[in-house]
């Protein structure tokens, strides 16, 4: 089982992210014009009862598993990275049956008298068996994450994402003369699909690899197993995993609130029960996965960061942990403006063509300049959960969702705001949770954030918004919306890469650590 570097594994990570990010948008487009607004809104609101209930059960059990495995790798213990796995296991699995089981019991009473539309029982009832599911993933993707080999939760990615597309479009499809709440459930059975497959990937993977001697155990150093032994594995896997699950939890906390508080407001706003959840629907199904498109590399970023800093921590190797947040920050935020951009300026266009509904624009271009405090937020808390601060993350996300949840109730109650008060109060949470991670590493590291690279950034966003405004509006195929699109798109993009070479914010150097284009490069 190949080892890749910091940059390798990040980059690995995002390509399959990158990937699973394009092609998961091909039903994102398609089912709004399958189900409708009102449709992908029911299949939302589901969604958030499930992300609590992974959360419990998972949130903060693949970092502890990368963590621990990473630091057993480092003293070369196979067979305590192991123990890990199998122990993790039967934790998850034994946790997911409960749960699996209450959510049937209980989802009469949640779609009835906590939703305010009771037509998401179906869906609610469909989305069950991912419990399970994603709770053996989430093991076994830690564990190679921990071993900083990112192909098999790539490909698994990949293998879900490409079942997803095919299942979702075709189980709504066949369900939709049902009614909308069936063609939602078909959506949501198809994501059960994309799961499933997405599991069978990681246990076939591990399974090779076994079968292949890879994970025979090897002779275990004696400060290994001193190490090792001081504690259980279970209790120095809760250990880690408890505070940062609480961490998550108030996050996915704050997610489920948001869904219930956002339909009730609307609902004292004036709004009827099918035109709030049409709202919802565009907010949550249409806009958000838009806006979250570059967050490929920021979680790709997150994920590889924790072995890495895990593994500089335990050296005490602080240079190394400065360097790695330097270029975590730095990608994000070079990767991540020109998607803002041009969420901003083409926002019209962009929703015309991917949804052929340019009511939405306004949305999605109030909540774009607000993109890269979303893109830099997960690589600032993957760090301080790797440096075992997970009570410095809790209190930061806590303090933004008790904002966001206020701003909400307060805002999209009053008619002349509507959906509206919830996206300023999802923006400024973005603004807040992030500002309040990056003190938390100042006071922790002495970390200071590189505010020259956020002015050369900002200054090749500025040149690149400028064009891209000008181009779309003076290219000679008015007529063709998407190679006016295309063509203005592309040529910004490439001036504003061109404004970050000069910068010195993407180099040669960083570019050949990258596989296969490394590998080009080294050879010119």
């Amino acid at each position: 089982m190949k080892k890749q570097t910091f940059i390798q594994g990040t980059m690995i990570l995002l390509a399959a992210g990158i990937i699973n990010r394009i092609l998961g948008f091909i039903p994102r487009i398609v089912l709004p014009r399958v189900i409708g607004a009102e449709g992908v809104g029911l299949y939302q609101q589901g969604y958030p009862f499930f992300i609590v209930i992974v959360t419990l059960i998972t949130g903060g059990i693949p970092l502890a598993i990368a963590k621990l495995v990473a630091e057993a790798e480092s003293y070369g213990d196979v067979k305590a990275s192991e123990k890990i796995l199998k122990t993790s296991l039967f934790f998850t699995l034994t946790a997911g049956a409960i749960f699996t089981a209450l959510c049937l019991l209980f989802a009469p009473f949640v779609t009835s008298r906590i939703l305010t539309d009771e037509r998401v029982y179906y869906t609610f009832v469909s989305m069950t068996p991912m419990i399970l599911i994603v709770a053996v993933s989430s093991v076994y993707r830690g564990y190679f994450q921990g071993k900083q080999n990112m192909i098999p939760s790539a490909s698994s990615s990949i293998a879900e994402t490409l079942m997803r597309i095919l299942c979702v479009l075709w189980f709504s499809y066949l369900l939709l003369p049902k009614g909308i709440e069936f063609a939602a459930a078909g959506a949501m059975l198809g994501a059960v699909a994309g799961e499933l497959i997405g599991m069978f990937v990681l246990l076939w993977q591990h399974e090779r690899n076994r079968k292949a001697g890879i994970l025979v155990p090897a002779p275990m150093p004696q400060r290994s197993k001193t190490k090792m032994e001081s504690k259980s594995i279970f209790k120095r896997i809760m250990s880690i995993s408890i505070p940062v699950t609480a961490g998550r939890l108030v996050g996915s906390i704050s997610y489920l609130l948001e869904t219930i508080v956002t339909a009730q407001s609307l609902a004292l706003a004036g709004f009827t029960k099918a035109i709030a959840t049409a709202q919802y629907g565009a907010m949550q199904g249409m806009v958000i996965p838009l806006l979250l498109l570059p967050g490929a590399l920021t979680s790709s970023l997150a994920t590889s960061l924790v072995p890495s800093l895990s593994e500089a921590a335990a050296r005490k190797d602080y240079k190394t942990i400065h360097k790695r947040m330097h270029q975590s920050l730095r990608l994000a935020l070079v990767t991540g403006g020109p998607f803002a951009v041009i969420m901003y300026v083409l926002a019209e266009p962009l929703c015309l063509l991917l949804y052929n509904n340019s009511s939405i624009a306004d949305m999605l271009r109030t909540m774009s300049p607000f993109a890269l405090f979303i893109y830099t937020q997960a690589p600032l808390q993957a760090a301080l959960q790797a440096l075992e601060r997970p009570g410095k993350a809790l209190f930061n996300t806590m303090l933004g969702a008790i904002i966001k949840i206020s701003l909400i109730l307060y805002l999209a109650s009053k008619p002349e705001y509507g959906i509206y008060g919830a996206i300023i109060a999802i923006c400024i949470n973005a603004l807040v949770v992030t500002l309040l991670h990056g003190r938390s590493l100042k006071q922790l590291l002495g970390f200071r954030f590189r505010w020259l690279d956020a002015l050369k950034v900002g200054t090749g966003m500025i040149i690149m918004a400028a064009v891209v405004e000008y181009l779309f509006h003076h290219l000679p195929w008015p007529s063709i919306l998407f190679l006016q699109f295309l063509v203005s798109s592309f040529i910004g993009l490439l001036l504003y890469l061109s404004v970050m070479a000069a910068c010195r914010l993407i180099d040669l150097h960083d570019l050949s650590r990258v596989p296969i284009l490394g590998a080009w490069i080294r050879r010119k």
